[in-house]
Order: structure tokens, then C-alpha cells, then sequence
């Protein structure tokens, strides 16, 4: 036992460590497991070339881990943060002005433009109850489903 502590593992062992901690990323979705995993390959390749003993393998694993894990979370997670408006569609569109590309006055509903596109459409049909006639400039007010309520401007 002593003698396979001083050799320590075999390169194909950590490769295949890495390889199943990577793996069970998948069960574990937090970007945890995958670095213990890559961490763990980058060990199995420094011991292929530089044989050590077991201790000195787990002290390298330890150190890649939380050198990973750190770097991580604190220079590439914060900037994978979604900075779209996404959820925040009321108060995105509230307020906007547009213009009236058509209008029925028998449902009282028509289609109109943005300047620029906004939540990723520059064309929205919309709800007004006064009436209106294309090249119209409307506000924003409030939603109706998919529909956007507006006022003359």
C-alpha cells in the first residue's frame, strides 16, 4: 500500500477522473464538477511527463481546482449575466413612440413602427381606442396579451 502512495496514480487514472467529473457536469449544472474535471485532465498530462507521488498529485488537482473554480467565478461568470431586458417588457416599452402604419376603426386595432427595433421587432400591432390614421405618432401605455395599448401622442 505504502508503495502505491509514493508512486500514486497512473496518467490515464486522472484523465478518466476528469473525464467523469466533467461528466457528471451534466447532472449538476453549476460549472462546479467541470472544473474538478479539467483540473483533473491537466494532472493526468503533467503525470504522463512528470511522474509523482500521490500526495504531490492531489496537492497539483487541489491547487488547478480552485485556480479554475476562482477564476471562474469571478472573471467569466459575471459577465455571462443576461443584460437584456428580458422580463422587464412592460417597463422597456412603456413610453416609446411610434408611428401608425395602418389602423382599423372597426376593431379598433391597427399596426405600427418603431424608430428602432425594440424587445427585437421594430413592427407591433397594437390597441387604440381613438382613432387614428396612418403616419399617426403614438405612445406606449400598457400591454393586452401580445398587443400593445397606445394613446395619441
Amino acid at each position: 500500500m505504502e508503495t502505491w502512495l509514493e508512486s500514486g496514480l497512473l496518467a490515464w487514472h486522472w484523465v478518466v477522473i476528469g473525464f467523469l467529473l466533467a461528466a457528471l457536469e451534466i447532472l449538476l449544472p453549476s460549472f462546479f464538477m467541470l472544473w474538478l474535471g479539467v483540473s483533473a485532465i491537466a494532472v493526468g498530462l503533467v503525470t504522463l511527463f512528470v511522474p509523482m507521488a500521490l500526495a504531490w498529485q492531489l496537492l497539483l488537482w487541489a491547487a488547478l481546482s480552485l485556480s479554475c473554480l476562482v477564476a471562474w467565478f469571478k472573471f467569466v461568470a459575471p459577465k455571462m449575466h443576461d443584460k437584456t431586458r428580458s422580463g422587464m417588457a412592460h417597463e422597456s416599452m412603456v413610453g416609446k413612440v411610434a408611428t401608425v402604419l395602418d389602423y382599423h376603426t372597426a376593431t379598433s386595432r391597427g399596426q405600427l413602427r418603431f424608430s428602432a427595433p425594440v424587445l427585437g421587432e421594430d413592427e407591433w400591432r397594437f390597441i387604440c381606442e381613438q382613432p387614428l390614421k396612418p403616419g399617426d405618432r403614438v405612445c406606449v401605455i400598457d400591454f393586452s396579451g401580445n398587443d400593445l395599448i397606445v394613446k395619441p401622442q
